[in-house]
Formats: structure tokens, sequence, C-alpha cells
């Protein structure tokens, strides 16, 4: 997994809050084709992994069960996965 990371480059994490309240974002990634569109964009400016949250860790946030994080991540996960091969954590 590892091996498609260039060590001699450095490496440009982009961050995908899929959450309604994020701190960051406001929320603006929340639905899923916000969420792929923000991907390309994201890998296109150069990112070679993406990191998928959907957890809000804002100060007073809620907390979020499993599933309804699974629910969030998985569908951009997917979407992701069907147009690249960037990492994604």
């Amino acid at each position: 997994m590892f091996n498609k990371v260039n060590h001699g480059k450095t490496a440009i994490c982009g961050i995908i809050n899929v959450t309604p309240d994020s701190f960051s974002d406001g929320g603006q990634f929340f639905a899923l084709e916000q969420a792929i569109q923000q991907a390309r964009k994201l890998i296109a400016e150069g990112a070679s992994m993406l990191d998928i949250g959907g957890e809000s860790t804002r100060p007073g946030s809620s907390y979020v069960g499993i599933e309804e994080e699974i629910q969030r991540v998985v569908p951009v996960i997917k979407a992701i996965r069907e147009e690249s091969d960037v990492l994604i954590s």
C-alpha cells in the first residue's frame, strides 16, 4: 500500500470531512456529490492521499456511532476508488 508513495517527495494529504458539523469546513462536504467533487479537486491539486472523516472532532460535537460513520464514509470511499487509486485513510 505504501509503495505507491514516492518517499523522495513531500506527500500531500487532503482531508474531506463527511460530517454536517465540521469545524474546518462547516459541513460543506456532507453530501456525497460535494465530497466527490472535493476529492477530485484535491487530487488535481496534488494530493497523493485522502483522509475521509465521518465524525466531527470539533469541541462540543456529538458522538457518532460506528454504523452512522460507516454510512457517511463508505459511499465516498467507493466513489473515489472508482475514479482513482489515490491512497485513502
